[in-house]
C-alpha cells in the first residue's frame, strides 16, 4: 500500500469523523433547544395546603442557615416555565432593607415567592392589594409578614425621628406597634419591631378578602422576624 492510499484512508476516516460527530452535536443542540423551548411541566407550586406551603417555606430558609442552599427553580428552562403563568406558593410581606431578599433566605426561585417590599413591612392599601392579588387571584397559599432585627422604620419611630417628604407615612403607620410594645421587659428595639410584625398581619388578616380565604383554609397568615446576624426566620404568629 503506497503512501498517498494511506493519506486518502486516513483523511477519509476523518473526515467520516467529523460528520458523524457534527450530526450527533446538532441532534444534541436540536434536543436541548427543544427542551428549553417547551420545558417539561411542574406540579402547580400552590397545589399545597396552608400547612404544607409553610413548610416549604421555612425548610428553605434551615437550609439557608445551615449552608445548605440547593437555589431551586433558578435555571433557564424555569424562566420559560414561569414566563407564560406563575402560580406562587407563599406571598411575603417584607420590608425593603437591603439586607434579606426573600428567594434568598428562603432558598426558592422564579416563581414561587409573591413578594412586597416596604420600609418598616407596612400594610399600605397598595400593599394589602397586592396581597390579595397574590393569594386570591394566583393562589398563594401561605401570606407572611417579615419584620427582621434592627429594622430602621421601627428604630425612627421609636426616636420619634423628624423625616421628610412620605417617609411620615411609614412612622405613622408603626406608632401603634412601638406604643403597645413600650413596657416590655428586653430590647425595645426588637420588641417593638416583633410587635410591628403581628400588627401589619393583623391588618391583612382584617381584609375581607384575605379574611375569607382564612375562614375557608385555603390561606394561612403567618408573622415572622427574620434575624440579620444568623439568617434565621422564626414564627410570631399564625391564623
Amino acid at each position: 500500500m503506497n503512501q498517498n492510499h494511506i493519506q486518502f484512508n486516513l483523511s477519509r476516516r476523518n473526515s467520516l469523523k467529523f460528520v458523524a460527530g457534527a450530526i450527533g452535536t446538532g441532534i444534541l443542540a436540536a434536543r436541548a433547544g427543544a427542551d428549553l423551548a417547551a420545558p417539561e411541566p411542574v406540579i402547580a407550586q400552590n397545589d399545597l395546603t396552608p400547612d404544607a406551603a409553610l413548610k416549604q417555606l421555612m425548610d428553605g430558609n434551615q437550609r439557608f442557615v445551615d449552608k445548605k442552599r440547593q437555589s431551586p427553580h433558578q435555571d433557564l428552562p424555569r424562566l420559560l416555565e414561569v414566563a407564560i403563568a406563575q402560580k406562587p406558593f407563599a406571598a411575603i410581606l417584607g420590608c425593603a432593607d437591603s439586607r434579606f431578599p426573600s428567594e434568598i433566605i428562603f432558598d426558592q426561585g422564579l416563581g414561587d415567592l409573591f413578594v412586597c417590599r416596604v420600609a418598616g413591612n407596612v400594610t399600605t392599601p397598595e400593599e394589602i392589594g397586592s396581597l390579595e392579588f397574590g393569594t386570591l387571584v394566583l393562589g398563594a397559599k401561605v401570606l407572611v409578614v417579615v419584620g427582621h432585627k434592627r429594622c430602621g422604620a421601627v428604630d425612627a419611630t421609636i426616636k420619634g425621628a423628624q423625616v421628610p417628604g412620605q417617609i411620615g407615612s411609614l412612622i405613622e403607620a408603626i406608632k401603634p406597634a412601638v406604643e403597645r410594645s413600650k413596657n416590655q421587659a428586653g430590647d425595645r428595639l426588637e420588641n417593638a419591631s416583633k410587635a410591628n410584625v403581628v400588627l401589619q398581619a393583623n391588618r391583612l388578616k382584617a381584609s375581607p378578602v384575605i379574611s375569607k380565604l382564612i375562614a375557608e383554609n385555603k390561606l394561612k397568615v403567618v408573622g415572622a422576624y427574620y434575624d440579620l446576624d444568623t439568617g434565621r426566620v422564626s414564627i410570631l404568629s399564625e391564623s
